[in-house]
């Protein structure tokens, strides 16, 4: 599994950014269902979860329902979603704030007991460094 993280940068406060994630390999190795996710990690922190999306088994019920899941402090502001064959991952930021400023990161993993608790996730990207000033 490879996930690759793009779009991070430098804006002013109030501005946008879309950050994306490339993923392989996620449905290769016979996955069928699997979360993704976005953390954020703070100089000296542990990595926060921002925002989760399920992808679910194509067999299930209702294959193209993706629960989101976010965190409080960006409800209103981030949308995570994905393209229709989930090899994509977007972060739409608006309105951020200099508290955003962080390293993002992609992950997956098949099924998070919690989707945003870095600790149920195997799959991990570089990340991206978002900066607002």
């Amino acid at each position: 599994v490879q996930l690759v993280e793009s779009g991070g940068g430098s804006v002013q406060s109030g501005e946008s950014l879309r950050l994306s994630c490339a993923a392989s390999g996620l449905t290769d190795s016979g996955h069928s269902g699997f979360c993704m996710a976005w953390f954020r990690q703070f100089p000296g922190k542990e990595r926060e979860g921002v925002a989760s999306i399920d992808t679910p088994d194509p067999g299930s019920p209702n294959p193209t329902h993706r629960p989101t899941t976010y965190a409080d402090s960006v409800k209103g502001r981030f949308t995570i979603s994905q393209d229709n064959a989930a090899k994509t991952l977007f972060l739409q930021m608006n309105d951020l704030k200099p508290e955003d400023t962080a390293m993002y990161y992609c992950a997956a993993d098949l099924e998070p007991l919690s989707p945003l608790d870095h600790q149920w996730y195997s799959y991990w990207g570089r990340g991206t460094q978002v900066t607002v000033s």
